[in-house]
């Protein structure tokens, strides 16, 4: 981590996306944070300027966002009009690409592997969350999230990616918070719960929502109940069964013609004279 001119999140971020096989996408994402600000929003175009800024937002993250981004702008062979355009400073995308430039230069002295991930974004999320889940934040109102640690209340930037999605998602991480008449979290991407356990066992724990330990021994009590009184009402069944087939049985077996025999109870068989014929 020391070989990285980074803060210690953003060097791990980059050597955890070399195991993820997502070092190519990472590596354009921590040179993006590496500039103050990359959008800008003149006087008298403010609408103009957001409206730009919304081509390039990925629902899940403003991570992703930047990445969209550059992405483009390589598309476009680098221009400087393609900037002008959509409201991008040129200036700053230019030091992006030296950073990116800088940092792929040390991952091959270290001997780290580039490796792209394709469109497989949920994998560049995760390794997201892997650097910033101490930062992460989970929701409790209506675009109000607490801090997971904390339990500071904060809240999704107006210029986020995530703030006019549609929905907001459960849990999130940040880069960092912004003090101004709010705690605003600046560069929010949406993670998964399960994500946060799995990384941070130390911090955090999945926990099914509304069901304690005595809960759950009673429901597991209950099944327990219902699974032995289907047994009994199978073994009651079978054996029915069973008696049902005996008696058919026995009564196959009297009904079998026995010559000489009669049962008890029978009338008995009149005693025939032979006919007598006269000479």
């Amino acid at each position: 981590m020391v070989e990285f001119p980074l803060d210690p999140p953003l060097s791990k971020m980059v050597i955890v996306s070399c195991d993820m096989g997502c070092s190519e996408e990472i590596l354009t994402i921590v040179s993006m944070l590496s500039v103050p600000s990359i959008f800008y929003r003149p006087k008298g175009r403010e609408e103009d300027s957001d409206a730009a800024r919304e081509k390039f937002q990925v629902p899940e993250s403003d991570h992703l966002t930047f990445l969209n981004v550059f992405l483009q702008w390589k598309i476009n062979h680098y221009s400087s009009s393609w900037c002008n355009e959509h409201f991008i400073h040129v200036k700053s995308m230019r030091k992006v690409r030296e950073v990116r430039q800088q940092l792929k230069d040390i991952m091959g002295q270290q001997k780290m592997k580039l490796i792209s991930c394709g469109t497989d974004w949920d994998v560049v999320r995760k390794c997201i969350c892997s650097a910033f889940f101490l930062q992460a934040a989970r929701l409790k109102g209506i675009g109000e999230y607490i801090n997971c640690r904390t339990g500071m209340p904060c809240h999704l930037h107006p210029t986020s990616a995530l703030f006019g999605m549609g929905y907001t998602p459960d849990y999130v991480v940040y880069h960092e918070l912004i003090m101004t008449t709010k705690e605003y979290m600046q560069c929010v991407t949406a993670v998964d719960g399960h994500w946060l356990a799995e990384l941070g066992p130390m911090f955090y724990s999945v926990r099914e929502s509304g069901r304690s330990r005595h809960r759950m021994q009673r429901d597991h009590q209950s099944q327990m109940e219902q699974e032995m009184a289907l047994a009994e009402q199978q073994l009651r069944r079978r054996k029915d069964e069973h008696e049902e087939k005996q008696a058919a049985a026995s009564m196959r077996a009297a009904r079998i013609a026995t010559p000489g025999y009669q049962p008890e109870g029978a009338p008995a068989t009149p005693r025939r004279t032979p006919a007598r014929f006269g000479l």
